[in-house]
């Protein structure tokens, strides 16, 4: 009675057609239907980083010259279009691509103090070709391997309140004070006050309730259901801050003038040698452990990955991945690193690389497109964000959090990268802590080799500050 069934199922499973082959849909319990959902709301919650980036990366760099912003968010779009089908195809993974946030304000607020913009993006570049041998020759397999599995469930549930962060930031639900403390608030003075934060929680609201229900599609559903209200309610009262402004029209040609603007001829009499390794050295930690960190999460939370971790094709995913630091160098955008947004798409079913395809299209028609990019209020786009980290939460259950020298490192990993507004900084934490509490309580032995390693180079990384300010790096 076992065995019979067995047959029909399978025959059922059967691909249906060559897309449905390549990409494993069926396979993975996903339909055609699903992951063209889930791309969509991918896309919606990361199109925002086509207006963000520009603004970030309009800082004037050693020369005084800043970067035109249509032509950075022509070629943020491009670059996102093009390494999120890239990977989509070579990978068959869920996970998007697009400008790294940590990456360009580090590179906007921090390097281009130093060099020009045609060299910050050479050094973007150089960070990405260290990142791609590191991925060509296993290393960063192995030092992915080399990390205690616990660690990895942490990292899935900071990258969840990360998300959740980033989404109440979005929305103005939490605020900044400009104060020593505390340092964040709610909303404008403790109240949830203005319009977009009210359309925040009650498509958060919305969400929670479709997805305590059961519904399919309940994401996608509270984001159109979001975005139609406060259409409405911009269409009567004129809001500020919900969009929907076409006056410039919604149709341009993009401006490509940016690619290839990068240059490798360093003046090492305006900037030293040292600080042109630190440069490249905190971009390739950021990069490598960001990435590793979030595509962890992500396959996680999309039952991709299996106990240790590891998910399908996953050299090929670390390969592409640095592949997206050149090209985003190459184009001026920053380093195009794998989107923690991507959750969003894989909340709504997402499970293969044909939602990342149709996620890349859509970025593509946005460099055509770049006002409609702005159609849906970050304040909605936010609650998808944080209905996304709270579901990435759940992963907590399957740590044991009865020997201190794991719940420490946990706890670090999880609550740093919130607080400290990067992903990088978390693993760093929960890294140089799992290392020194268990080295000094007796389980040196159970410490990888390779983990010594990076935890040195953590300890370099958060270091950084005074080494620089030691040799001199301005």
């Amino acid at each position: 009675m076992t065995t019979a069934p067995a047959p029909a199922p399978e025959q059922t499973a059967e691909p249906k057609n060559a897309l449905d082959r390549f990409f494993e849909i069926t396979r993975r319990g996903s339909t055609i239907g699903t992951e063209i959902r889930g791309g969509l709301v991918t896309f919606v919650t990361m199109a925002y980083i086509v207006i963000l980036n520009p603004i970030i990366l309009s800082t004037p760099d050693v020369a005084g010259d800043t970067l035109p912003g249509p032509a950075v968010a022509a070629a943020t779009a491009l670059t996102a279009g093009v390494m999120t089908v890239l990977f989509g195809v070579i990978t068959r993974l869920p996970f998007a691509f697009a400008a790294g946030l940590g990456i360009n304000a580090f590179v906007a607020f921090t390097v281009v103090g130093s060099v020009t913009w045609a060299e910050a993006m050479a050094l973007v570049m150089i960070n990405g070709i260290v990142i791609v041998l590191l991925a060509a020759t296993g290393l960063r397999k192995m030092i992915f391997d080399a990390v205690p599995v616990q660690l990895k469930l942490a990292i899935t549930v900071g990258i969840g309140l990360f998300i959740a962060f980033i989404g109440f930031v979005n929305a103005g639900f939490v605020t900044a004070t400009g104060n020593a403390s505390p340092p964040v608030d709610l909303g404008i003075g403790g109240s949830v006050a203005s319009v977009p934060t009210l359309l925040f929680v009650i498509t958060l609201l919305l969400g929670g309730v479709l997805i305590a229900l059961r519904v399919k599609g309940a994401i996608l559903i509270a984001l159109v259901g979001g975005t139609v209200i406060g259409a409405l309610i911009n269409l009567i009262w004129k809001v500020e801050g919900l969009g929907f402004d076409f006056s410039g029209g919604i149709v341009s040609l993009p401006d490509l003038s940016l690619i290839g603007a990068v240059d490798f001829s360093f003046d090492l009499g305006k900037v030293s040698f040292v600080a042109l390794v630190m440069f490249v050295f905190t971009l390739v930690f950021s990069n490598f452990f960001d990435a590793m960190g979030t595509m962890t999460g992500l396959a996680k939370e999309a039952d991709l990955a299996d106990a240790k971790g590891d998910f399908p094709r996953i050299k090929s995913a670390l390969v592409v991945e640095g592949v997206g630091a050149i090209v985003g160098g190459g184009t001026s955008s920053s380093s195009a690193t794998v989107f923690v947004e991507s959750g969003a798409g894989i909340g709504e079913g997402a499970r293969t690389g044909f939602a990342t395809v149709i996620t890349g299209g859509l970025f593509l028609l946005a460099m055509f497109f770049t006002p409609l990019t702005s159609l849906v209020p970050g304040a909605i786009a936010g609650a998808a964000l944080v209905l996304v980290g709270a579901m990435m939460l759940s992963q907590i259950k399957n740590i044991d959090f009865s020997d201190f020298r794991v719940l420490l490192p946990v706890f670090l990993t999880v609550t740093v990268m919130p607080m400290t507004y990067s992903i990088a900084n978390g693993i760093g934490a929960g890294f140089v802590s799992w290392i020194v509490v268990n080295a000094l309580s007796g389980r040196a032995r159970t410490i990888h080799p390779l983990l010594w390693i990076v935890g040195v180079g953590f300890v370099l990384f958060f270091a950084r500050g005074p080494i620089e300010a030691a040799f001199g790096v301005a």
